[in-house]
């Protein structure tokens, strides 16, 4: 009993302090609002630093394994940073006269791309063969308009018998080529892509214009930066726009009060402009994921707004004057609504854990924004509510909403019924979590409206792939890469990865030591093999690498001291599920056929692509399961109740079993946004369940209710908040589906599902049982 009045006494104290607090704002509404506007804008004032950061490396952190290997990788030999351009000759022959002048032209051209540092093409490959006694090093096509129809049949018969040539820059039927642009970037200034990018696009326009019977598509890793930017862009200038109107709508018809309307979207676009100025005061950077929040924090900011006014409405219908009916809502809604943007945020700050940074950034920032949505909303708002007319609706217009008392009714009635069915429905739905495949394609992080996805699937289709396993091999020694048994082994493991069904390419340096032995044993084909010395496979090599121009050198194959040689193997339109177990087998390989100095794993883009996914699930499951922790936590000590806030749980836990179980049956794969989601989703389903026992124990422990008539009240006070909310919230998150970073867009589809089934389990499962599990009080 003593414990009972301590827990009552305590709520009575926290509504009293939210008494004051509303006194205090409307008392002084004039300067809190100025003030609240000041703060706003000072904090806003950071938008103009925010910088997008195009950088796919931005996905993985400094302690990521697969980015420090790439990165050494890299270090050792030359960057692979790249813009592919694709040219494809409508007359379906690449080797016609006017698309080799094209090909040499955009060849030319690219060494004048910002920040180019090697350019390779079917005219400028050093193709090597013998003249009598010396060895001669010259472009393939050194002039494209003396070649007759002999000579270029010969060029064909060259070009599609080189293995260096056919799947990587011209295509085994001679209708499609490229020309290959090396980028060396800083990664210290995000303009240089963008410099890039837009050169290449200038050169493609004039080619375009010159040649109109070639198509042309462009992709690579540079190509790849700039569509994170423009992804973020785009969402920027349409889904923040539409998410906006679709609150105006909704909030208007709900309120019926241009006032409430007016500061609901000034408090709503506020707590966005504080959250996203404050992520550039603190240089967070902007990525396709980290730009969502803006989307994000103006559909949750929306819901304590809504708490808010709706019950000044309720209260005004009663009879209450403006001011009495702001103080009676602060008074009622402080606490839950403070109970809900602190969920929220745990659940986003536990995005922290994620080991790709740019969902550290958006939990970041989203966290930032509904913390100034909550000071917003009860300071800024109810200040200029009492500043601003607002009529008192009629009473069967705000009074007791009939739906809400009608769905009382049928869940006190058939709360057993409900209980089983809702456990039934949870099992059936979860079990499809199950089917759930971890698997991604990081070619389609963008759906076909973006260019660079259209443009690479193209190229994967007809010349090459763009997803790469890149493998440093070294050798025992200085100079031992000429070794005949180091390359006789080098030979052997570029062989197994030929005859693989997921490759398309592999690049070695055992083509060019075949050719040059053949070139200087007199062109014949029967001394097309490795050297037999490791004297003569030096000898060659220098040979080369004297005949060969400035710029197009062999650092991108061989290291500096000769110790190491690097094979980039190119890979068809691959999975990461396809592409872990293709790694797999090739390191079983290694182990089975490599002396032990040799072995070594792969890297590249891909690979880290590869195992973002794995890596955040693991990393994510630490920060989710101390969210719930948190949150569970925070919900015992405000409610003042062990059993509600063990109770609260379920509610918040089994809308994410039912919604992925969903995508199981639905879509069956995931990849790195399921990482996030559930930690994200906990954070806002939370604030449902949060209202809703705020009002059951306000009607228990003021109103002396039974648990049957506790649920009553819930239903009325705060039924019609709780669907709305979720409505707007549901809007909201599936207008982000419709983003072209089909990440956002996969986040946005997961999270409204979570949200309208985190709904259903408010509605129909909490209620039957705070019913059962109080029944004996």
């Amino acid at each position: 009993m003593v414990g009972k009045r301590r827990e009552e006494g305590s709520a009575a104290s926290a509504t009293t302090r939210s008494a004051a607090w509303a006194r205090f704002v409307l008392r002084h509404r004039v300067a809190v609002a100025v003030f609240s506007l000041i703060v706003a804008a000072a904090a806003g004032a950071g938008i103009g630093r925010l910088e997008f950061d195009a950088n796919y490396q931005a996905f993985f952190s400094e302690a990521n394994p697969h980015l420090t290997a790439y990165e050494s990788l890299q270090k050792v030999y030359s960057k692979n940073d790249s813009i592919l351009i694709v040219l494809a000759p409508r007359s379906g022959d690449v080797f016609d006269t006017s698309v080799l002048s094209a090909v040499t032209e955009l060849t030319a051209a690219g060494w004048q791309v910002p920040h180019s540092r090697r350019v390779d093409s079917l005219t400028n490959f050093q193709y090597s063969h013998a003249s009598r006694d010396d060895l001669v090093v010259r472009d393939l096509v050194p002039d494209a308009a003396a070649l007759d129809a002999a000579a270029r049949a010969e060029l064909r018969r060259i070009a599609l018998a080189e293995p260096l040539l056919v799947n990587r820059l011209v295509s085994p039927r001679g209708d499609v080529t490229g020309v290959n642009v090396t980028i060396r970037l800083s990664g210290d200034d995000a303009g240089e892509v963008e410099e890039a990018v837009r050169h290449v696009e200038a050169l493609i326009a004039d080619l375009r214009a010159r040649h109109p019977q070639i198509d042309v598509y462009l992709t690579g890793g540079v190509m790849l930066d700039h569509a994170f930017r423009d992804a973020s862009l785009r969402d920027m200038r349409t889904l923040v726009p539409v998410v906006y109107a679709a609150i105006v709508l909704i909030m208007a018809a709900l309120l019926r009060s241009w006032s409430g309307t007016a500061v609901t979207l000034l408090v709503i676009a506020l707590a966005s402009a504080t959250g996203m100025g404050l992520a550039g005061w603190l240089g967070i950077g902007l990525t396709p994921p980290s730009v969502g929040a803006a989307t994000i924090i103006m559909t949750l900011a929306v819901a304590d707004s809504i708490h808010i006014l709706i019950t000044v409405r309720k209260e005004m219908a009663r009879g209450r004057g403006r001011d009495a009916a702001l103080i009676e809502s602060l008074r009622v809604n402080m606490q839950p609504v403070f109970l809900t943007s602190l969920t929220t945020a745990i659940g986003f700050l536990s995005m922290n854990y994620s080991d790709a940074p740019p969902f550290r950034d958006l939990g970041n920032i989203t966290a930032m924004g509904v913390a100034a949505a909550w000071v917003y909303s009860i300071a800024l708002l109810p200040a200029l509510m009492a500043m601003l007319p607002l009529r008192a609706p009629r009473a069967a217009a705000a009074g007791r909403a009939p739906a809400m008392a009608a769905l009382a009714g049928f869940v006190i009635r058939r709360r057993r019924a409900l209980l089983a069915a809702m456990t039934v429905g949870v099992v059936l739905l979860g079990s499809g979590i199950a089917r759930i495949e971890l698997d991604d394609q990081f070619v389609e992080y963008f759906d076909r409206s973006v260019r660079f996805r259209t443009d690479t699937d193209y190229v994967m289709r007809h010349l090459t792939g763009i997803y790469q396993l890149e493998y440093s091999l070294p050798a025992e020694s200085a100079h031992g890469i000429g070794d005949p048994d180091y390359l006789r082994r080098l030979e052997a493991f570029a062989d197994w990865f030929a005859r693989q069904p997921e490759t398309v390419h592999v690049n070695t340096l055992v083509p060019i030591l075949k050719r040059l032995n053949r070139n200087l044993h007199g062109d014949d084909p029967a001394w097309h093999r490795l050297p037999d010395s490791r004297a003569l496979a030096a000898q060659y090599l220098l040979l080369f690498e004297m005949s060969l121009p400035y710029g197009l050198d062999l650092n991108d194959q061989v290291n500096l001291d000769k110790s190491a040689t690097r094979m980039v193997v190119t890979l068809r339109n691959i999975t990461t599920a396809g592409m872990r177990a293709l790694e797999t087998r090739a390191a079983d390989w290694q182990r089975d056929h490599l002396p032990p100095a040799m072995v070594t794993p792969a890297s590249s883009a891909a690979v880290m692509f590869t195992y973002i996914s794995e890596r955040n699930i693991r990393t994510m499951l630490v920060g989710s399961l101390l969210a719930v922790l948190l949150i569970c936590i925070t919900l015992i000590v405000a409610l003042r109740s062990l059993k509600l806030g063990l109770i609260s749980l379920i509610p918040n836990v089994v809308p994410a079993v039912m919604a992925f179980g969903l995508w199981g049956y639905l879509v069956g794969r995931v990849g790195l946004v399921v990482s996030v989601v559930f930690a994200m989703a906990l954070g806002i389903i939370v604030d449902d369940t949060v209202h809703f026992l705020s009002k059951y124990l306000r009607a228990r422990r003021e109103r002396r209710l039974t648990p049957a008539g506790a649920v009553r009240y819930a239903y009325e006070t705060v039924g019609t908040a709780l669907w709305v909310t979720s409505a707007i919230l549901i809007v909201g998150f599936a207008l982000l589906s419709f983003s072209s970073f089909a990440l956002n867009a996969a986040t946005g589809q997961l999270t409204a599902v979570t949200i309208g089934f985190a709904l259903v389990a408010d509605f129909l499962l909490l209620p039957p049982l705070l019913m059962w599990l109080d029944r004996g009080r």
